[in-house]
């Protein structure tokens, strides 16, 4: 069979590569099972993206339905599937906090337009030569970031004021919120975290995030702990997908999320081709970069409309997919079927999830986001050291953007004074 190197570049949907191949009952229920399979993982992450992020927990399942089904049906990848990242976490929660739900929402669309122009002028193929100690370093920053936004819902604190969005006040003023302390919640987040990391060790096939979220739940509720919920915080989640709507376009408005926009298409371009990379590898086989590109715009664009925030090729998520058996891209369009039965079906049942064992959850996902061991191997090197540094250092200081310029800006440095080193010596 092969592996799809001499039409990667083009723009065809791999599911229609997979209805010309021909499509039988077997590979449809692997792709089912593998379906099923990626629901059940991405049902509680989809939730706790979204609280961490700031928004309501149906925010996230409307990216992961409505984004996911498109993502896979016009994607340039068998295997891709797409959702809210938690890389975007503290892009989401920072425009949330400046511009309210609608400016986000804009700026979400804004992106899916910029990555439908990426992927149609044929840029993609450059955005994947981004390099590795940069990507390594903004991921790292990222998880750093998410693990400090989420120890306010993790130990039950009251804050004075408004939550800084920056890593250093943020710290300063959680430390100040610690007399407020809550030991319910504190446990019921830890519990979390902790059970999800044994279940993956010793139990790697089982649900474990969906474990997690739901035996805490029922000890919560058992024991009548004083811990916020969704139910106590948002009122629940609907039943069902809103009817679509356009967020308010003007022209002042759309300057004023242009910066959010460009910051979310750079992350969402690195990452969803990143996942799909690392899902080539798995595989053997190789993706369609600037389709994947076009879909993941589409897909952004499609959710907004539907009121969910960023959508993304999801590593974890995609991994899951291929080894569940995962086939063809039905099996992410499945995914997405599954996860809107579950939400109609129950809704209600949301209702009583501690926030805290949502930031248990996303504490694993900070933990696994951290390579540590592509860390260690790349401060033996100077050239990688320095842009790992630097790319880490102003992720954390400043914001995913400025990280991202500036350590691509050093690597390339480093390149050209390599290179004219290199000449003077001959």
């Amino acid at each position: 069979m092969p592996d799809g190197s001499a039409t990667a570049h083009i723009f065809q949907p791999k599911l229609l590569t997979v209805a010309a191949e021909g499509y039988s009952r077997d590979t449809f229920r692997r792709d089912a099972i593998a379906g099923l399979t990626v629901a059940i993982v991405a049902l509680p992450l989809s939730m706790a993206i979204a609280v961490g992020s700031g928004v309501s927990p149906e925010r996230g399942l409307y990216a992961a339905i409505v984004g996911g089904f498109i993502v896979s049906a016009l994607g340039g990848s068998r295997f891709q599937i797409g959702g809210p990242a938690g890389a975007f976490i503290t892009l989401v929660a920072v425009a949330m906090a400046k511009y309210g739900l609608d400016g986000v929402l804009l700026a979400v669309m804004m992106s899916g337009i910029f990555m439908v122009l990426i992927g149609i002028s044929g840029l993609g193929a450059l955005i994947r030569y981004i390099p590795q100690a940069v990507t390594v370093g903004f991921t790292g920053g990222i998880a750093v970031t998410i693990l400090a936004s989420q120890l306010r819902d993790l130990g039950g604190l009251t804050l004075a004021g408004q939550e800084p969005s920056h890593l250093i006040p943020k710290l300063f003023a959680l430390a100040g919120a610690l007399p407020s302390l809550n030991p319910s919640a504190l446990a019921a987040g830890a519990g979390s975290a902790a059970l999800i990391f044994a279940l993956q060790r010793w139990r790697p096939q089982w649900p474990a995030m969906l474990i997690a979220v739901t035996g805490v739940a029922l000890v919560a509720l058992g024991m009548h702990l004083p811990v916020a919920t969704i139910g106590s915080k948002f009122g629940g989640i609907p039943n069902g997908l809103p009817v679509p709507a356009l967020p308010v376009v003007t022209w002042p408005r759309l300057l004023e999320m242009l910066p959010t926009a460009l910051s979310f298409t750079l992350l969402g371009s690195v990452e969803s081709l990143l996942s799909a990379k690392i899902a080539d590898a798995m595989t053997q086989r190789k993706h369609r970069y600037n389709m994947e590109l076009l879909a993941q715009g589409i897909a952004n664009v499609v959710t907004a409309v539907f009121g969910g925030i960023c959508v993304t090729g999801t590593i974890a998520r995609t991994a899951t997919n291929i080894r569940a058996g995962g086939r063809t891209p039905v099996a992410g369009m499945l995914h997405a079927v599954f996860l809107l039965a579950f939400m109609v079906v129950a809704a209600p049942l949301a209702n009583f999830i501690p926030l805290a064992a949502l930031a248990g959850v996303l504490l694993v996902v900070c933990w696994k986001m951290i390579e540590t061991d592509e860390i260690l191997h790349m401060l033996r090197r100077w050239p990688t050291a320095i842009v790992l540094v630097v790319t880490f250092g102003l992720t954390l200081i400043e914001d995913l953007t400025v990280g991202i310029v500036a350590g691509c800006a050093t690597a390339a440095l480093i390149a050209a004074c390599d290179r004219y080193t290199n000449r003077k010596r001959v």
